[in-house]
């Protein structure tokens, strides 16, 4: 787990495209909101994420 309570995510952790959800029950996940649309992008990715073609970090333009 980080410093969040989330568990180690890559690429995702820096991501703009990303969403922690959390389950009523206290387990964490993240949602890659480019799957909304486009297939390649899994709506939850096995963590921690090395490579993703779709990667922006937070601070960067579309």
């Amino acid at each position: 787990m980080t410093r969040g309570g989330h568990p180690p995510a890559g690429l995702c952790a820096r991501c703009r495209h990303r969403r922690w959800i959390r389950s009523d029950r206290g387990s964490a996940f993240l949602l890659c909101r480019l799957s909304r649309t486009d297939a390649r992008f899994r709506r939850y990715p096995t963590l921690p994420v090395l490579r993703c073609a779709g990667f922006q970090a937070e601070e960067e333009a579309p």
